[in-house]
C-alpha cells in the first residue's frame, strides 16, 4: 500500500505540474482537499481518492472556469494508465503506456482482436508504430470525452477490465484501416492516419470506432433499404433490419410500395391492413434486438405524402389514440415532392393514392417519378394523370391539413423527419442508374435504392436454395472533419486526402450480415465525409450565427471541403480505378460541376476534366451525420448544429457530468447563443449555402419554442425546401421530450 504521505505528494507535484499548465486555475483548493482526505482517510486507495478528485473538478467547472474538465480528464487518464499497465503487466513509468506488441498479441489470443493485424504488420512494423503513439495527444480530451471514449469505444477484455488506451485505439483504427494497402507504403499511410485522429483532426464513424481491429462488428455507420410490397419481401427486410441493428447499424426504409389499407390482396378488395402493422413488427425489432443491452435499435420509416395511409403513419408516433396503431419505438419520415409544398402553399387539394392500385391500373409506380426541374417534370405529369383516371380511387383532402398533422407530430414528437425528393433526385450524381426514395435514419444520406425481390426458391441435393435479384440496398460509410481543429491549424488538404482514403478501404475490408448491400457498397462506393464543430468554430472566429458573415463563410468553406475530397478521390480513382458506375454518371459528364456553378473558376474546371480523364473512386462523396457522440469525444460541437446552452449537464445512464462550450471565454461566450433562442431562418439560409457543395444531404435540426405558431413554423418548412434543402431532421421543440440521437451515424 501507498503511504499516505506518498498519496498526498503525488497529487501535490501533479497540481503544481498542471498550475503552470493552466494558471487561471486556482489549485489550492484541491490540494488542500488531497491533503485532507489524505490524512483522514488513509485507507482510501489511490484510485478511490482519484475518483474524489476528480468529483472536485467536475462541480468547479463553470462558465468562468470551464478548464477544469482537462484537469479532471487528465486525473481520470491517470487512472486509465494505472489499471492498465496492472492488467496488462507493465511499469506505466511518466507515460502510462506500456508495450503495443504484447497488447495486439494477448487481445488477439482472447479473441477481442482480429487476427489480421497480426497476420498483416511484423513485430518490427508493429514496434515502430508504437515509436509514435503519443499519450501527450491525451491531454487534448476533455472529461466527457475520455469518459465517453473509456466506457464505450476502448477495447477491454470478457470482464470489463481496462486494457487498451486512448492513442492505441487510434493506432489499432489506422492500422486497420489500412491493412490492404501495398506494404511499401502502408505504414506512412498508417502514421498519415494516426496523425489525423490522434490530433482530433477527425472521427471516425461510432462502428469503426467501436469496432476497427475486433473480431466482431461491422465498420458502417447507416443503411437504408426498399421494402417491396410482397409478405417475403416485408417480413425479409425485417430480418435484414433486425442483423443490421444487431451489428450496431442505423436502419432507414421505405414503405412507400407496400399498399395501403383497405387494398386489395390476389384481386380480394379490402384485404390489406397497411403499413401500420408492418411497422409494428419493425418497433418491436428495434426493442428486442439491442445490442447485447447496450442500447435499442435504431430504425426510422419513410411513407410518401401521396399514400392513403399517410394519416395513420403521421399519428403513430403520438402519446394518445389507439395504442394498436402507435410506433412509439421508432422513427418516422415523410417523402416529399414540390408539387406537394405548392399545394400548401397554395392551399389547394392533394389526393392520396394506394401504390398497389396504381401500378394495378395506371402500369407505372408514381413513386418511380420526379420533377426533373423545379416547376416541372415527370412526377407532376404522371400524379396528374392519376387524378384524372376515372377507375382510380383517391382521396381529396386539403394539403394544409396533412401539413397541420406533420407539424403537430413534430412539435410533440420531433418527427416526421422531412424529405424533399425531387431536389434529392435532381441533383443526384448517379441518376443514370437509379432513382432515391427516402432517406437513411439520420436523414444525411442520400442514395440511389430500390427493393430485393426473391425470384424462387427450390431443393437440390437435399439443400434449399433461395434466389434473390438484389436491389440497391444502401450503405453509408461515415466520417467527419473537426473544423474548430482542422481548419484553425490550416490542414484541411492534408487532412481530406488521408480521410477520403481512409472511407474508402472500409468499403474493401467490411463485413457486411447484408448480402446486398455488400453488392450496393461495390457498385458505387459511397462515403460521407462530413463535419462537426461548426458552431465552435464561428466562435473561434467571431461570426455571429445571425449574419450574413456566417452564411459567406459556408458557402467558401464548404466549397473548399468539396474541391478537396472531390480531388482526393480523383487521385484514387487514378491509383485504384474508379467506381463501376462511374460511367455516364454526372460526375463525368461534368454535369455535376456546372449545376453547381463550380466552372466559373479554372481550378474547377481543371478538376472537372482530371475526373472526366481518370474517374472518381467514390460515387457519393459527401454527407453531414448528427456526429452527437464523437463531437463530445473531441471536445467540440455537433455537426452543424448551434450549441443548446453554454453550460449543462450531460446525462447518461449512469452519470451525470457538467459541460460547456468549447473553447469558453470572454471572447467566444458572446458568440455561444443557445439553439432555442436562435433565428432558424439563419439556420437554413446557412445550410442552403452549404447544400449546394455536399453531393448528399445534411442531418440539419430546426430548434423551435413551443409557444411557436403554426404559421411560423410552415414559413420555416417553405423557406427550407425553397432553398434547395434535401431533408430536414428533427423539429427540436422547448416543449418535446429528449431526442435519441442515432450514434450509428454519429461520426
Amino acid at each position: 500500500m501507498i503511504s499516505t504521505n506518498s498519496k498526498e505528494q503525488v497529487f501535490q507535484l501533479l497540481f503544481e505540474k498542471l498550475s503552470h499548465q493552466y494558471p487561471q486555475l486556482d489549485f489550492s483548493i484541491l490540494s488542500l482537499k488531497a491533503k485532507q482526505m489524505a490524512e483522514q482517510k488513509p485507507w482510501l486507495s489511490t484510485k478511490a481518492l482519484t475518483e474524489e478528485l476528480i468529483l472536485e473538478c467536475l462541480g468547479f467547472i463553470s462558465v468562468e472556469e470551464p478548464d477544469w474538465t482537462f484537469v479532471a480528464a487528465k486525473l481520470f487518464a491517470g487512472l486509465l494508465y494505472t489499471e492498465a499497465a496492472a492488467n496488462r503487466g507493465y511499469d506505466p513509468g511518466e507515460t502510462g503506456y506500456g508495450p503495443f506488441y504484447p497488447l495486439i498479441q494477448h487481445l488477439t489470443e482472447i479473441g477481442i482482436y482480429d487476427s489480421v493485424l497480426l497476420e498483416t504488420y511484423t513485430k518490427q512494423e508493429i514496434e515502430e508504430l508504437e515509436s509514435i503513439i503519443d499519450p501527450k495527444k491525451d491531454e487534448l480530451f476533455t472529461y466527457i470525452g475520455l469518459r465517453t471514449l473509456n466506457d464505450r469505444y476502448l477495447a477491454k477484455d470478457y470482464e470489463k477490465r481496462t486494457m487498451e488506451l486512448p492513442q492505441e485505439r487510434w493506432m489499432i483504427i489506422a492500422m486497420t484501416l489500412m491493412q490492404k494497402e501495398p506494404k511499401e507504403k502502408r505504414l506512412t499511410l498508417v502514421k498519415e492516419a494516426y496523425w489525423a485522429l490522434s490530433n482530433l483532426y477527425m472521427t471516425v464513424a461510432t462502428p469503426t470506432l467501436a469496432n476497427a481491429g475486433k473480431k466482431y462488428g461491422q465498420l458502417s455507420s447507416c443503411f437504408i433499404d426498399t421494402v417491396d410490397d410482397s409478405l417475403q419481401g416485408i417480413y425479409d427486410s425485417n430480418t435484414d433490419a433486425a442483423n443490421l441493428s444487431k451489428h450496431g447499424g442505423g436502419i432507414g426504409l421505405y414503405l412507400g410500395k407496400i399498399r395501403s389499407r383497405g387494398s386489395a390482396i390476389r384481386g380480394h378488395q379490402g384485404a390489406s391492413s397497411g403499413v401500420i402493422p408492418w411497422m409494428k413488427q419493425l418497433n418491436n425489432t428495434a426493442v428486442s434486438v439491442d445490442q447485447l443491452g447496450q442500447r435499442k435499435g435504431a430504425i426510422a420509416v419513410y411513407l410518401d405524402v401521396w399514400h392513403k395511409d399517410i394519416f395513420a403513419f403521421l399519428d403513430a408516433k403520438l402519446n394518445n389514440g389507439d395504442e394498436r396503431f402507435r410506433t412509439h419505438d421508432i422513427f418516422t419520415g415523410v417523402c416529399i415532392p414540390d408539387l406537394f409544398m405548392e399545394a400548401v402553399e397554395n392551399r389547394d387539394d392533394w389526393y392520396l393514392f394506394d401504390p398497389h392500385e396504381v401500378r394495378t391500373v395506371m402500369g407505372f409506380s408514381l413513386e418511380d417519378y420526379y420533377d426533373e426541374e423545379k416547376g416541372r417534370g415527370s412526377f407532376r405529369e404522371k400524379y396528374q394523370e392519376c387524378v384524372n383516371h376515372p377507375q382510380l380511387s383517391k382521396e381529396k383532402v386539403p394539403a394544409i391539413e396533412i401539413m397541420k398533422s406533420i407539424m403537430r407530430s413534430q412539435l410533440e414528437t420531433g418527427t416526421p423527419f422531412m424529405f424533399y425528393r425531387d431536389e434529392a433526385n435532381r441533383m443526384n450524381p448517379n441518376k443514370h442508374k437509379g432513382m432515391i426514395y427516402a432517406t437513411n435514419l439520420c436523414t444525411e444520406i442520400a442514395q440511389n435504392m430500390s427493393p430485393t425481390v426473391m425470384t424462387q426458391q427450390y431443393i437440390q441435393d437435399g439443400r434449399i436454395h433461395v434466389e434473390k435479384v438484389p436491389g440497391d440496398f444502401v450503405v453509408c460509410n461515415l466520417s467527419s472533419i473537426h473544423l474548430a481543429r482542422a481548419v484553425q491549424d490550416g490542414c484541411l488538404e492534408r487532412l481530406i486526402r488521408i480521410q477520403v482514403r481512409m472511407l474508402d478501404n472500409v468499403i474493401d475490408i467490411n463485413h457486411l450480415p447484408v448480402l446486398q448491400a455488400q453488392i450496393t457498397n461495390q457498385k458505387y462506393r459511397a462515403v460521407g465525409l462530413g463535419t462537426f464543430g461548426w458552431h465552435h468554430l464561428l466562435a473561434l472566429k467571431h461570426i455571429r450565427w445571425e449574419s450574413d458573415e456566417a452564411v459567406q463563410y459556408a458557402d467558401e468553406l464548404y466549397e473548399t471541403i468539396a474541391y478537396y475530397a472531390i480531388q482526393a478521390s480523383m487521385e484514387l480513382a487514378k491509383e485504384k480505378g474508379a467506381y463501376p458506375y462511374f460511367e455516364g454518371s454526372d460526375w463525368e459528364s461534368g454535369r455535376y460541376f456546372e449545376v453547381r456553378g463550380y466552372l466559373k473558376d479554372e481550378k474547377w474546371k481543371q478538376l472537372a476534366r482530371s475526373i472526366q480523364e481518370h474517374g472518381i473512386r467514390n460515387g457519393y462523396l459527401m454527407a453531414i451525420a448528427p456526429n452527437s457522440s464523437t463531437s463530445l469525444i473531441a471536445g467540440s460541437t455537433p455537426s452543424i448544429d448551434p450549441v443548446f446552452q453554454k453550460f449543462y449537464a450531460e446525462e447518461k445512464k449512469d452519470y451525470k457530468i457538467p459541460v460547456t462550450a468549447p473553447d469558453l471565454n470572454a471572447d467566444t461566450t458572446w458568440y455561444y447563443k443557445s439553439a432555442y433562442l436562435l433565428d432558424q431562418h439563419w439556420s437554413i439560409r446557412q445550410n442552403a449555402v452549404r447544400q449546394r457543395h455536399i453531393d448528399q444531404s445534411i442531418s440539419f435540426n430546426m430548434y423551435v419554442q413551443n409557444t411557436i405558431k403554426a404559421k411560423q413554423l410552415l414559413d420555416l418548412h417553405l423557406q427550407a425546401w425553397k432553398s434547395g434543402l434535401k431533408s430536414t431532421y428533427y423539429l427540436r421543440s422547448t416543449s418535446s421530450e429528449i431526442m435519441e440521437e442515432c450514434e450509428s451515424c454519429s461520426s
